[in-house]
């Protein structure tokens, strides 16, 4: 044991580490954006041609009107799913467009 305290899980560290940063909000718009594909799917990860943050909106381009409709109907639980992935509330809106 060093310093005569028992070793904590990496996954601890890594918390306490991204509370202590000033630049926290940006880390975890980079996080939402990384965890994007894994949170809504291939098939539409594959229709989406860009992703970006406007502030605190989440502005999402699809290729078709079908895919901006099913999008937008279902961006409130993607939202949640993406700030409970991140353990944050970074995206309060999402936006989508063609």
């Amino acid at each position: 044991m060093a310093f005569g305290r028992p070793p904590k899980p990496i996954n601890e560290l890594l918390k306490e580490f991204m509370k202590k940063i000033p630049q926290q909000s940006e880390l975890k718009r980079g996080m939402v954006l990384h965890q994007w594909r894994e949170v809504v799917g291939e098939q539409i990860s594959a229709v989406t041609k860009n992703l970006k943050f406007e502030g605190n909106k989440l502005i999402v381009t699809v290729t078709t009107e079908a895919w901006r409709y099913e999008l937008h109907a279902n961006r409130y639980s993607i939202a949640k799913r993406l700030n409970e992935k991140v353990e944050s509330k970074v995206v309060k809106e999402i936006i989508v467009r063609t």
